[in-house]
């Protein structure tokens, strides 16, 4: 079991209001991922649901059962961070042990659950080793690993792949996503990477401000937005926004488009520009056009287009795939 609620739950520093009122509803066995710019209280979130940080008013639930006011430890949540926080001293297996240990488990649990995290995890043969002799992806298994071994009713993950590089953060994306479904556990994790909320998450939660600005699964805020927001946050590269003329062709204040709904011709299309930066990176072209009044628009274009700096250009959106927003950056249908 691992259902979450929260209902009315604020968050006050002093005078500044953080988490205003905020009411979600997180299913047993989801994979839910907070999402949003940096300062907009996606990890104080997480934090009010661990324990880590009190409530100014609300109520938290987790399996129907009111925790408002318990400490983490009476949560039954397991909590993995950034920082690894290993003990270096220690071999992987006790690290891996420890919260066993202090819950006074006896040896033959403590080495049963060890075994068996550290195979789901792929570290059995690293049991002997210490921190310093491992990866940074390895490093941040162990730490996954000391969170299975207490089989709580949630994972709560706060950014723990910022500190990996590029190659290691899309390895251990798989990995996490791989842990989940074997689990079947709900998992919540904090990220400032929409990539990683995409790819990963059975709901994304966007948050801005510490207001929760839509809740769904991936491509239905990808292909729906609820506002400009949201529209701008989803998506790599981001989308196209408009105002003006053109927009008031539409009926709407601004108009988005995203890059891959954008074609390119060096012969004719709906808008002209010149081409500024072009990034050709064999599977895809990423260029940035100067469409004049229409200001810098992003392409995205499959394969290698056969264009460069200065050159002119014509851009064509897919009709079907211009979205119309309202002066206050409302989503219009």
């Amino acid at each position: 079991m691992g259902s979450i609620t929260l209902s009315k739950i604020t968050k006050t520093f002093g005078p500044k209001e953080v988490i205003p009122p905020l009411d979600l509803q997180i299913n047993e066995g989801e994979f839910v991922v907070f999402v949003g710019p940096s300062g907009c209280g996606k990890s104080t979130l997480l934090r009010l649901i661990a324990g880590l940080e009190d409530v100014t008013s609300g109520q938290i639930s987790i399996n129907g059962e009111e925790v408002t006011l318990a400490p983490p430890a009476k949560r039954g949540l397991a909590m993995v961070f950034q920082s690894y926080a290993l003990y270096p001293h220690m071999s992987v297996k006790k690290n891996i042990a420890f919260p066993l240990k202090m819950a006074k488990k006896s040896q033959s649990e403590i080495d049963e659950k060890v075994t068996n995290a550290a195979k789901v995890l792929n570290l059995t043969e690293y049991l002997d080793h210490r921190p310093g002799q491992l990866s940074g992806g390895q490093r941040q298994r162990v730490a996954i690993g000391r969170a299975i071994v207490r089989e709580p009713a949630a994972f709560l993950f706060d950014e723990p792949l910022s500190n990996l590089d590029a190659a290691l953060r899309v390895n251990m994306r798989a990995e996490i996503s791989d842990l989940h479904r074997q689990l079947e556990t709900t998992m919540i994790y904090v990220t400032h990477d929409q990539v990683e909320a995409m790819t990963m998450a059975d709901k994304i939660v966007v948050l801005q401000a510490g207001r929760i600005e839509q809740v769904g699964a991936p491509l239905e805020l990808y292909e729906t937005p609820r506002n400009k927001f949201v529209a701008g946050f989803i998506g790599s590269p981001r989308m196209n926004f408009i105002e003006g003329h053109e927009a008031a062709k539409h009926d709407a204040h601004t108009i988005g488009i995203r890059p891959e709904h954008l074609t390119i011709s060096t012969e004719s299309g709906a808008w002209q520009g010149k081409v500024g930066l072009a990034e050709h990176l064999g599977s895809d072209t990423f260029l940035r056009v100067d469409a004049g009044p229409l200001g810098e628009l992003t392409v995205r274009a499959i394969g290698d287009v056969k264009v460069k700096y200065g050159d002119t250009v014509f851009l064509s959106p897919d009709p079907s795939k211009i979205h119309r927003f309202d002066a206050g950056g409302l989503a219009l249908r």
